[in-house]
């Protein structure tokens, strides 16, 4: 079998949030701990306990909550330091890792250990645990008995000896621990002793695989992890520049081999990262979002609208980066067999207007959650991907049946609405109409007409909770003897028009 190295850090939760060793702390979760650092285990804090039980051990206690994301994300970090010196990890979970040997060149196995060691060290990993054997689960389990910044090195065709005196609890199956237990099964080797017909025909497939493991018969191989290219692109202006126009027309190499990168690849970018170095330190940042994806021109368009910000160039313009956040498959986007998707002479005829104008001046409208028709509206300028702050799919209590009206005011009108004897009308606490509308007007300087029909009222009771945001309202839908139609609301005994119906 090919010789294999596990490196192995504890504790990592800890690690990954980045404690100091000498602050006792834990990451909890589920309310109980999953790991803890040196100083919370100084003081009796296990893995495994309640919070309470470790506070109680030790009232200094830091909490942390566990986040699986940090943890990956921290772990890049140690997978591509230790890619520098061996390629081809494989990454088993935050925390744990496995490579093959890479014995030749650092003159054996125990050097290699101890030079990938040095470089985690260097890094701020000072708890890292090597163990090499025939296979995975022995090169594991010599890494987890290893001391910190050793490691054990299981001689060739020697991991089921070594295996041999290890307790079943290393097999991390606590069904059929605790059943080899009981029939007196306490050490791998015990376990590794039966027959393997018997112990298929008793504990199935998944047992069968575990004896293998016990044997020393490892049939599990490294699945080493490929390496994401790289697609960030980088102008670099020498001499800097002060003016948008030279830079954007600079940039436009830079902006086409970036596009032509990623669709070698099969990868368009829908979300970009796009950061301007001034006088050699960052002077903005802004993430871009396209509702198909970025091309050459969209970018340096990006790019131009960024640095026309007031105040966004201070100095000279030293360079331009481009880092895609999101890429998405080319296919996910293609056109269907008949064609689709936005007419691109509509789509550059606007950028063009929108470049003359300013980026926030031609926007696009789309609906998302809410009760009246103006906080449906969302408006995003053009370019960008429409991010809703109310999902559409929410009940909105209150909120107006179909159909919509077609004319939102984008501020309401004063108007007011009377019943036969002249008598403002309005609505109760309890939702309900004081009198029957006869006669409204839908502003100050309109004539007054009479009602065909009407509808609600609609109450909405909006934010109750915060006296500052609190609203109190309820609308209706009202319809003149011309056959006009308006939706209109009473609010702290005031009428306004909010909207027309066609």
């Amino acid at each position: 079998m090919t010789r294999t190295m596990v490196l192995w850090a504890p504790d990592w939760p800890i690690v990954a949030v980045d404690v100091p060793a000498s602050v006792p702390a834990v990451v909890l979760d589920k309310g109980s701990v999953l790991a803890c650092s040196q100083a919370a285990r100084a003081e009796g804090v296990r893995r495994g306990m309640r919070r309470r039980d470790a506070q109680s051990r030790c009232p200094e206690l830091v909490l942390h909550d566990h986040h699986p994301d940090v943890d990956a994300r921290a772990f890049e970090a140690v997978l591509t330091a230790i890619e520098q010196l061996s390629p081809g990890v494989a990454p088993l979970r935050p925390g744990l890792c496995a490579l093959e040997v890479p014995a030749r060149f650092y003159g054996g196995e125990a050097e290699a250990a101890a030079v990938i060691a040095e470089r985690l060290v260097e890094l701020g990993v000072w708890d890292v645990r090597a163990g090499v054997a025939d296979g995975l689960f022995a090169a594991e389990q010599a890494a987890r008995r290893a001391l910190a910044q050793d490691s054990i090195v299981v001689p060739e065709r020697g991991s089921a000896q070594f295996l041999r005196e290890l307790p079943v609890e290393a097999l991390d199956d606590p069904s059929l621990v605790g059943l080899l237990r009981r029939m007196g099964l306490l050490t791998l080797g015990d376990f590794a002793s039966l027959p393997p017909a018997d112990v298929h025909t008793r504990f199935g497939t998944h047992g069968a695989l575990l004896h293998r493991l016990a044997r020393g018969l490892d049939p599990q191989l490294i699945s080493r992890r490929q390496v994401p290219p790289e697609f960030d692109a980088t102008l670099l202006l020498e001499p800097p520049l002060d003016n948008v126009e030279p830079i954007a027309f600079s940039l436009r190499t830079t902006a086409e081999a970036f596009v032509s990168d990623l669709a070698d690849h099969g990868l368009v970018c829908t979300t970009v990262l796009i950061e301007v170095d001034a006088d050699g330190s960052l002077a903005t940042s802004r993430r871009w979002m396209h509702p198909r994806w970025f091309v050459a021109t969209d970018l340096v368009d990006r790019v131009r609208w960024q640095l026309s910000v007031d105040g966004a160039i201070r100095a000279p313009v030293d360079a331009v980066r481009l880092i895609p956040e999101v890429t998405e498959p080319l296919g996910d986007h293609a056109d269907s067999l008949f064609g689709g998707g936005p007419d691109e002479r509509v789509e550059r005829g606007v950028a063009r207007v929108q470049s003359i104008v300013g980026h926030e001046a031609v926007v696009s409208v789309t609906v998302q959650g809410g009760r009246g028709p103006a906080e449906r509206r969302l408006l995003t300028p053009w370019g960008e991907r429409p991010m809703p702050t109310r999902p559409g799919s929410l009940p909105w209590p209150g909120s107006l049946p179909a159909p919509a009206p077609a004319t939102v005011y984008r501020e309401p009108r004063q108007a007011m609405v009377v019943g036969a004897e002249g008598q403002t009308i309005g609505v109760t606490g309890r939702g309900l109409v004081t009198g029957e509308p006869a006669r409204f007007r839908t502003a100050a300087d309109q004539a007054w007409q009479p009602v065909a029909s009407w509808a609600g009222p609609w109450p909405v009771d909006d934010q109750w909770w915060d006296e500052a945001a609190a609203r109190r309202l309820a609308r209706f839908q009202v319809v003149g003897v011309d056959g006009s139609a308006f939706l209109m609301i009473v609010e702290g005994g005031h009428w306004w028009t909010e909207a027309t119906y066609d």
